[in-house]
């Protein structure tokens, strides 16, 4: 894949001896309007964005982010407006890599290769869809493939070696190790299982593996950063919406106050990567 945006933000990250930071929010969240200067405030400070697409049963997320999608949905935000917001980050920051996340209903009733067109043409590079396992996904993934988008997957602790193989066959992009067995926003799991489960996928794999779920603290975020390639953070992004709802500009403000405080954690443990 040409002019791979992702692999070029984990190869910057390499070059700065340090793990990648990846921040989700949910488009549209509290209101589109809204969402654009929260998406670009914490495109400012992270390497690569997640951008969820709201559902109305985010089954794998917690409570944080369940919300997230009721007020996207509650403020009329659609599909159109998740381009839209994707586009406008793009547009400013041209170097971000840029993930969609979501649930399979989305897309599937768009259509795939309607939907891989749009994400593509808009500025995505990748796609993770939590419900459609690599045994079901060859049409969806064709679909990403023609657009030259990447196919994201989920690995974890739960996970067969069976399961494992097929995963990093098939995965593109990077691989998101889920750290515990349970929602987004949940306590992390136990370090030292998370490191060797990380050791163990790199057996069968040259993609960056990345670690997700439960990630709160900066020192959390930084004792995962000493071993993975990328430390995804969500819930705690998230949290800071619903912290400010009433303020706009402190919302925006504590959003990347948040991003840039796990940033600099990064930095400070980056002489401790191995």
């Amino acid at each position: 894949m040409s002019g791979d945006r992702l692999q070029e933000c984990f190869g910057r990250c390499r070059n700065e001896n340090r793990a990648a930071l990846i921040g989700y929010l949910t488009a549209g969240d509290p209101d589109p309007a809204t969402s654009e200067k929260l998406l670009c405030a914490l495109a400012e400070k992270v390497d690569i964005l997640e951008i969820g697409m709201p559902f109305s049963d985010p089954m794998a997320d917690g409570p944080s982010i369940q919300a997230a999608s009721e007020r996207a949905l509650a403020a009329g935000t659609h599909m159109d407006d998740v381009f839209r917001l994707t586009a406008a980050v793009r547009k400013a920051h041209p170097d971000i890599g840029i993930v969609f996340m979501g649930y399979a209903n989305v897309v599937y009733v768009m259509g795939y290769e309607k939907f891989a067109e749009s994400a593509k043409r808009h500025g995505a590079d990748g796609v993770l869809l939590v419900d459609i396992p690599p045994e079901e996904s060859h049409d969806l993934d064709a679909a990403l493939k023609t657009e030259g988008l990447h196919s994201i997957r989920l690995l974890a602790p739960t996970s067969s070696e069976e399961r494992r193989k097929l995963v990093a066959a098939n995965a593109s992009g990077f691989i998101y190790y889920i750290s515990l067995t349970g929602i987004t926003g949940a306590e992390i799991g136990e370090l030292d299982s998370i490191r060797k489960q990380v050791d163990e996928i790199r057996h069968l794999t040259k993609l960056p593996v990345c670690v997700g779920f439960g990630i709160k603290t900066p020192e959390q975020a930084a004792s995962i950063a000493d071993f993975a390639d990328g430390v995804v953070i969500g819930s705690h992004f998230v949290s800071q919406i619903a912290e400010h709802l009433s303020d706009s500009c402190a919302m925006i403000r504590a959003v990347g106050d948040a991003a840039g405080t796990m940033l600099e954690a990064f930095r400070a443990g980056s002489g401790r990567r191995e």
